[in-house]
């Protein structure tokens, strides 16, 4: 099975992201680690765990402009819905289904951290947000609308604006 370890290329530069990021990691390398024995005790850390981390990342969206279904914490709760399970096959004793998620966690969060979270990162800061206090220092760079999509230029507001198709010729497009 495959590992995942902390590493540069996971930091989003938030510090207190990646901090909670670097718990995620290592409580996912102790669930991998687990003797059957310990494995569901073990799962049930990294599900509290992840349950606060998206909790605590849904808390900054909604405070900054975020709407509500946006795919991010559209994401998290899917994922949380997914853990939740796994954790209650782990009680009835089926573990495979937790080794299983583990397995596709070590996949899934890498590419979490540097898309999604990684906007979410540099969204923060261009408005100033302090995770700390939740206190936004720039409050003219928030968001007129709530941001939809995935909170990147590739919004589905936004790309749809892009793709959409023309038959205006480029001299009618100047004109317009």
């Amino acid at each position: 099975m495959s590992r995942l370890e902390w590493s540069q290329a996971l930091s989003v530069s938030l510090p207190a992201m990646d901090q909670t990021h670097v718990e995620f990691v290592d409580l996912l390398a102790l669930v991998q680690d687990a003797e059957d024995a310990e494995l569901v005790t073990r799962w049930q850390a990294l599900v509290e765990h992840t349950e606060e981390h998206f909790g605590q990342e849904d808390r900054w969206m909604l405070a900054t402009g975020f709407a509500p279904g946006s795919c991010h914490l559209t994401q998290h709760a899917v994922v949380l819905k997914v853990l939740k399970e796994g954790l209650e096959a782990g009680r009835q004793g089926q573990l495979q289904p937790i080794r299983q998620m583990a397995h596709e966690l070590t996949l899934w969060f890498p590419h979490h951290a540097q898309t999604m979270d990684s906007g979410l990162a540099l969204h923060l800061k261009s408005v100033g947000y302090d995770p700390l206090t939740g206190t936004v220092s720039q409050p003219e760079a928030l968001p007129a609308l709530a941001i939809q999509g995935c909170g990147g230029s590739c919004g589905e507001e936004d790309a749809g604006k892009q793709a959409a198709p023309t038959n205006q010729t480029s001299d009618q497009k100047q004109a317009a």
